[in-house]
């Protein structure tokens, strides 16, 4: 009875350990429905200008919206969705404004963002500093403003803040994996103490 104790607490130890250590090769597997990735990014909902990129961009939500905006050579290209369902948002009004300069967004199809083309605030926003912008959206009944800081550095090293609320995401993602892998060592180190323990047991006159 003994034995057969130890070999099921044994192999109860291995499956969790197991299981731990595929979370932790899978991130993904972490994140529930409406999870955030490490750049703010929902993990259910990918799209183009969430791929890793250099550029300048900046992200933004409320209750309703959520938006990501990225800063290129010849335009400021931004995505919205839904941030509960993760829905794109698709042929909206919108507005940006940074400073005194204000410019409509032209919706595109083919790619289902949304572009500012203004010469005149596509270099305010490259120069080297934070910009504050505010995108004020109308999508069909609903409306809403969301405001970001952009921060552009020369050099081309580039820097994205935020007040839409994402960045505590990359400090909670970073403790609970630091926390599944103390969860995975403990497991490894409760797997070996068990075999030593029968090991040792084994070895006793009349050990089971």
């Amino acid at each position: 009875m003994k034995r057969f104790l130890h070999r099921r607490a044994s192999q109860h130890l291995l499956s969790a350990a197991a299981t731990t250590l595929l979370l932790l090769a899978n991130p993904h597997a972490l994140a529930g429905p409406g999870a955030h990735g490490p750049n703010g990014e929902h993990l259910d909902g990918p799209t183009a200008l969430r791929a890793a990129s250099a550029l300048p961009r900046v992200e933004a939500h409320t209750e309703a919206f959520e938006l990501v905006a990225e800063l290129r050579a010849s335009e400021l290209a931004v995505v919205i969705d839904r941030y509960q369902s993760n829905e794109p948002v698709l042929g909206a009004t919108l507005e940006v404004e940074s400073d005194t300069l204000k410019a409509v967004a032209a919706f595109r199809a083919e790619h289902g963002d949304y572009v500012v083309t203004n010469p005149a605030m596509l270099k305010a926003l490259a120069a080297p500093g934070e910009h504050g912008l505010v995108f004020t959206l109308v999508a069909g009944q609903d409306s809403d403003l969301l405001d970001a800081t952009l921060v552009s550095m020369s050099g081309g090293a580039v820097a994205a803040g935020t007040n839409g609320g994402h960045g505590h995401n990359q400090d909670l993602e970073r403790t609970a994996w630091t926390g599944a892998g103390v969860v995975a060592l403990g497991l490894i180190g409760g797997i070996a103490w068990w075999r030593q323990r029968r090991r040792a047991a084994g070895a006793l006159p009349g050990g089971l």
